[in-house]
């Protein structure tokens, strides 16, 4: 990470954090542990956090006893209902230790969208980070219906970080940057700067990622990052392992270069 990035991320005061599935349910659930002590730590030097947080079907599948995410839009919306409760009964619990209090916030796209519903949330996402309260966003899965999805939630991240003018975007999964290829492939090289306006056309994108409980991958992740970018908000995609680093502004990941204003 240049000089420069790096002064932008230690500077950032608002910081915008999202986590998928995958990297925090099921064999991973212990990993919410960790993501909440750097969440905590970047809390306590004064940043602002708001942490988008995948799961919620996830979380809930083994409670419907299914063996594997439901296709049907209905069975997923259960899963939703009963996921989102235990999600954010492990954050809090683990914030606890930090004496941190979270706030849920369940978006549709439709509520990004219309002017009403926007101007609610964004007063409300407002007052919540003033009081010091750490945000917790996920879509709305119980309401949302495949027309009014917003079908991953890196690009909710993104939006959300044009809702809250956040100076920063943090997108985590189980790989720990972009590459010019899947990173198992032979002579896969990590993408260490991604200059502004720059496409990324030239990178191989492999399959969704791990267990199959997720809805983004590589694909999703460079989209919410370009999105942000050229709304002015630099972007760091990285593993969740790697979190703390990022938020410090170690050399990690990948670095979205930010669109100036001409």
């Amino acid at each position: 990470m240049s000089p420069a990035a790096r002064r932008i991320v230690t500077e950032a005061r608002r910081v915008v954090v999202k986590v998928g599935s995958s990297s925090i349910s099921g064999a991973n659930t212990a990993q919410i542990g960790p993501l909440v002590d750097a969440l905590a730590a970047a809390h306590s030097r004064g940043v602002e956090v708001v942490l988008v947080s995948s799961g919620a079907i996830a979380t809930g599948i083994p409670y419907l006893n299914l063996d594997a995410r439901p296709t049907d839009l209905a069975t997923q919306q259960a899963a939703a209902a009963v996921g989102q409760n235990l999600l954010i009964f492990r954050y809090q619990e683990s914030l606890d230790r930090y004496g941190i209090v979270a706030g849920q916030v369940l978006l549709t796209a439709g509520d990004l969208e219309h002017a009403t519903p926007r101007s609610n949330a964004q007063r409300a996402m407002e007052r919540l980070l003033s009081l010091r309260i750490l945000p917790i966003v996920n879509e709305n899965d119980t309401v949302a219906t495949q027309e009014i999805r917003f079908g991953d939630n890196d690009r909710l991240a993104a939006l959300v970080c044009e809702l809250v003018h956040a100076d920063l975007l943090v997108l985590l999964s189980d790989v720990d940057a972009i590459y010019t290829k899947p990173p198992h492939e032979p002579g896969a090289q990590r993408i260490a700067h991604v200059p502004a306006g720059d496409d990324l056309a030239h990178v191989e994108l492999g399959d969704i990622g791990a267990a199959g409980v997720g809805t983004g991958g590589a694909g999703t992740k460079i989209g919410a990052a370009r999105f942000a970018a050229e709304q002015g908000v630099p972007a760091i995609v990285t593993s969740t392992s790697a979190v703390d680093a990022a938020l410090r502004g170690d050399d990690v990941g990948t670095w979205f270069e930010a669109t100036t204003a001409d």
